[in-house]
């Protein structure tokens, strides 16, 4: 069986959503919640938060989840799992399932593991059908993938761009979900470059540094039932 570790990055200085880590809902600190629907999965111990922020950490401890301190310069949540995954012994590949995303399934976590050891030479990252209410947020990355579920981009601008107007409304959009799936030697190539790539920093979407370092990536179908909290009345 093979060796995974979850890894959940969590920063307090969000630039939209200060504290967003430990804000509550329903009486529970965000990042708990999403530490606890990741732990029913292989338990406690193969959870991790990876985090910058002495506050977050107590919390954490308080819930009896461990974590791992890492810089509070990270560029991103991928370049904080890689500070983290450094420390891990004895992984095969981690999962990083994004502290903001509350209600998250733990079968659509499970779908990214499987494809993760499916296809061994890609990143993997989930995506689900967008809806229509968001088609026009730019707070949610729009998707394209090809026939072999590809990652072909990754934008805030709602994409495939549609000439006819007419077609556009029968188009089915595509959104990021925000689990990936990496081993270490891919997450060191990502960190090892200085500063963000040129479409990631354009359009400011982690995934895309893989794609302008010529590193495939996987797209996998999940139910889309989760909602990320990017900002304070999501």
């Amino acid at each position: 069986m093979k060796k995974i570790k979850i890894i959940i990055p969590a920063r307090f200085k969000s630039s939209r959503f200060p504290g967003k880590p430990i804000i509550k809902i329903l009486g529970k600190e965000m990042v708990i919640r999403v530490s606890e629907i990741c732990s029913k999965l292989f338990g406690r111990k193969q959870v991790i938060i990876a985090t910058d922020d002495k506050r977050i950490r107590k919390v954490c401890k308080d819930h009896h989840f461990d974590s791992i301190f890492t810089p509070k310069n990270c560029k991103t949540g991928s370049d904080r799992v890689y500070f983290a995954a450094k420390k891990i012994k004895n992984s095969d590949f981690f999962v990083n399932v994004q502290g903001d995303e509350p209600l998250i399934l733990p079968k659509d976590i499970k779908k990214i593991i499987y494809a993760k050891n499916k296809f061994k030479n890609h990143v993997i990252c989930g995506y689900s059908l967008i809806k229509y209410t968001e088609e026009k947020s730019n707070n949610i990355p729009k998707v394209v993938i090809n026939n072999s579920s590809n990652l072909v981009y990754m934008s805030r601008s709602l994409v495939p761009g549609v000439k006819n107007k007419k077609l556009e409304k029968k188009n089915t959009y595509l959104k990021q979900v925000c689990i990936y799936a990496y081993n270490l030697k891919e997450l060191k190539l990502f960190h090892k470059l200085s500063g963000k790539s040129k479409n990631e920093n354009l359009e400011d979407i982690e995934i895309l540094r893989f794609l302008d370092l010529g590193i495939p990536v996987k797209m996998i179908r999940v139910s889309g039932s989760s909602i990320a909290v990017d900002i304070k009345s999501d």
